[in-house]
């Protein structure tokens, strides 16, 4: 059994998609479900599509990531929990792989990703680069994330301290706590942040980690890549 927890603000563009393919997939694989899309502050049909669409929808205010997740996780019935963003693309055999390796013990884990296509060439490069990144950290990315209720709760869910890095931080968590996978098997995701943000805005960015380290995830302020409203109203 199987809750998969899925954060939105507005959505109203993809969640629908995402949830198609979504459903699709656990046809396939025949895993017993249920889908929580959490609708944060949305302006726009997030909420509507999605109840359209057959999933559970939670109104929540919180404009926080990790805060967001874990409002989804508090409603959710079942022994294991995925969670998944809003413009993430989900096969079978991945939604396998994940139940698969609960089944030998993991307490949690992620896949690789890829970017949907028509992605320009520097952005599939950096996606890969990125991707090795995580695989050989053993750190899931966000966008699909999975563990056990117990693993859940033991470490005590997303750390609301972080408005971005929480995947990070809940990854090591579970690492500590258990046995932590990256699956070979992948997602596909969408390429707007590297679409609707400069590279020199990214760049920024990693500067200001570099120099100031993670505190700077610690506050909505000059996180825009997550925070501010899509440019391209897509």
């Amino acid at each position: 059994m199987l809750s998969i927890i899925i954060p939105a603000h507005d959505e109203a563009a993809l969640i629908g998609v995402t949830l198609d393919t979504l459903r699709e997939a656990l046809a396939a694989t025949r895993i017993a479900s249920e889908v929580i899309v959490v609708d944060d502050a949305s302006s726009d049909a997030t909420g509507e599509i999605a109840a359209a669409h057959g999933a559970q929808v939670l109104r929540v205010e919180h404009r926080q990531i990790a805060a967001t997740r874990n409002a989804g996780a508090a409603i959710a019935r079942h022994a294991r929990l995925l969670f998944l963003d809003a413009d993430t693309v989900v096969e079978a055999e991945v939604l396998a792989a994940a139940m698969a390796a609960m089944d030998a013990g993991a307490v949690g884990g992620g896949c690789r990703v890829r970017l949907s296509p028509p992605a320009r060439w520097h952005e599939r490069f950096f996606a890969g680069v990125a991707a090795l990144g995580f695989r050989w950290s053993r750190i899931a990315p966000g966008c699909f994330l999975f563990c056990t209720r117990e693993a859940f709760d033991a470490v005590g869910g997303f750390d609301a301290r972080w408005y971005a890095g929480e995947d990070v931080a809940m990854s090591r968590a579970l690492a500590a706590h258990g046995r932590f996978v990256i699956l070979r098997e992948s997602v596909r995701t969408s390429d707007r942040k590297l679409r609707t943000f400069s590279p020199g805005e990214h760049l920024r960015l990693l500067g200001r980690l570099l120099l100031r380290g993670r505190g700077i995830l610690t506050t909505r302020d000059g996180l825009g890549l997550w925070y501010d409203k899509r440019r391209d109203g897509k």
